[in-house]
């Protein structure tokens, strides 16, 4: 009896074997290089996606992306498999019930045996029965195969969240980049109205014999130099909308839209929190965690291995020569033990398996650590690159003022004779890479807080509330596991 009170105490005090899991230390730093001077606890990355990307058209996309995008729907599949698994973990702190039957005939033979009859005889046997098995979880072992197994499909769910940011920003950037190409197709159509123009005024005067046929040549070749050009944009526009519809789960084609680059509004403020905030928004970084809990549970497993074993078997049944008198009560059979196994000998297979989960234990703590540091320096990436390019964007926008200036002062001085032809092809070719310029560098302010909202955590809470309704994100699923 006080074996049996000790065991019932052992076994609810919950003590399980190997290491109990703490999060392993990162150097965290106190601000974001690049950000701003006052601190905030707020964060950009609070706001949801449609707050963030207000064109009507990019979220119709990104909600089309979020149910139909392959690889998204793929991870699903992923968290599934993981959730099984975990189902299978737990099913072991239960008895195992299963049953059995046997039929046989054999001359001198009971269901297989060997048996002396007073005569050679031929007989039939039958046997039926249910059997229990429960091992005992007195060590932990299975409560850490159970720790482990849910740590992994807390990993899966991460993963899919990241795959969730990862698709809203992806999504995201190349329509923005998208945006541009429209923007540098619409320049380019406009300087080679503006060169077929300069081109015209350089013919009619040659016509006049008021210039040379080699301005008229250097006006052709500025023109035809522009308009080849236009289909190299044009072929990117194609593999940007392919690259979208890819995004979306669709076939290529064309990708309608109505708004502009310059029309994407820009927040106005940008919070990033504190970066100790980061290590609890970052899927990656917790799902990094969670394979970090995961391999210290492990590390029980395999613990619990070098103990004994202890369970209980159980077996009810019947066995009978006569199929009829088989359910008989006289033919009950029953059995009840207490069993223990353990290892005493196994060559260093069990010291090499232990050794083998602390060394993948220390991998995923470096690889913890490893992605908190990319963590860390994404976000201040992104904060010195949007800086740098609204600096950059005043200026350029003055270099694009005065292109434009300096070409109608050039045409203008050219007809009433007071400048050369160089000084209006000149200031053409000037102003078209500058235009070009400002371009590039709006959109790489608006992919720059892209990134940063990446970088950020993304808001996935409000991903996933946006999503549940439509079936995309089965949470509530997720939430049932204990």
């Amino acid at each position: 009896m006080r074996s049996f009170l000790l065991l019932a105490i052992l076994i609810m005090t919950g003590c399980a074997v190997g290491p109990n899991y703490k999060r392993p230390a990162v150097n965290t730093p106190a601000t974001f290089r690049g950000g701003p001077e006052v601190v905030s606890t707020n964060s950009f990355a609070d706001l949801p996606w449609w707050g963030v990307f207000k064109d009507p058209v990019l979220q119709d996309l990104v909600r089309e992306a979020l149910t139909n995008n392959y690889d998204l729907r793929i991870t699903l599949t992923r968290v599934d498999q993981a959730r099984a698994i975990q189902a299978q973990a737990r099913s072991q702190f239960l008895p195992q019930v299963g049953y059995a039957g046997e039929a046989a005939r054999g001359r001198d033979m009971y269901l297989g045996a060997p048996t002396l009859f007073p005569r050679p005889t031929t007989t039939d046997s039958y046997l039926a029965g249910f059997e229990a098995l429960w091992e005992i979880d007195l060590w932990g072992r299975v409560r850490r195969m159970n720790e482990g197994a849910r740590a992994n499909f807390m990993a899966s769910q991460e993963g899919r969240r990241a795959v969730q940011i990862s698709l809203v920003s992806g999504v995201a950037g190349a329509y923005f980049e998208l945006l541009e190409l429209d923007d540098q197709l619409t320049i380019a159509q406009s300087t080679r109205d503006s060169y077929g123009r300069t081109l015209k005024l350089f013919s009619d005067q040659h016509a006049g014999g008021l210039a040379s046929k080699l301005e008229v040549s250097r006006a052709e070749l500025a023109l035809c130099s522009v308009t080849a050009t236009i289909p190299e944009i044009e072929r990117q526009i194609a593999l940007k909308e392919n690259e979208i519809n890819t995004f979306l789960g669709r076939n290529p084609g064309p990708v309608a839209r109505t708004s502009t680059l310059l029309a994407q509004e820009m927040p106005v403020e940008i919070p990033v929190g504190l970066p100790s905030n980061l290590l609890e928004r970052r899927p990656d970084v917790r799902a990094a965690e969670q394979q970090v809990r995961a391999a210290n549970a492990e590390i029980g497993v395999a613990v619990g291995d070098f103990l004994p074993r202890i369970g209980l078997t159980t077996f009810y049944g019947g066995t009978s020569m006569d199929f009829d008198k088989l359910l008989k009560s006289e033919q009950c059979l029953w059995s009840a033990a207490a069993t223990a196994a353990g290892p005493v000998f196994t060559g260093g297979r069990l010291t090499g398996h232990h050794r083998q989960t602390k060394a993948a234990w220390e991998e995923t703590k470096l690889r913890y650590q490893q992605t908190a540091l990319s963590a860390f320096r994404e976000v201040s990436d992104a904060l010195i690159s949007h800086r740098r390019f609204e600096d950059e964007r005043g200026e350029q926008a003055q270099a694009v003022d005065a292109g434009r200036e300096a070409v109608e002062l050039a045409t203008a001085r050219y007809q009433e004779g007071k400048a050369s032809y160089y000084e209006v092809l000149e200031a053409q070719q000037l102003l078209y890479p500058a235009e070009n310029s400002l371009s590039r560098i709006e959109a790489a302010r608006r992919l720059t807080i892209v990134q940063l909202y990446k970088s950020l955590g993304g808001g996935w809470e409000n991903i996933e509330s946006s999503t549940r309704a439509a079936g995309i994100v089965r949470h509530d699923e997720a939430a049932k596991v204990p």
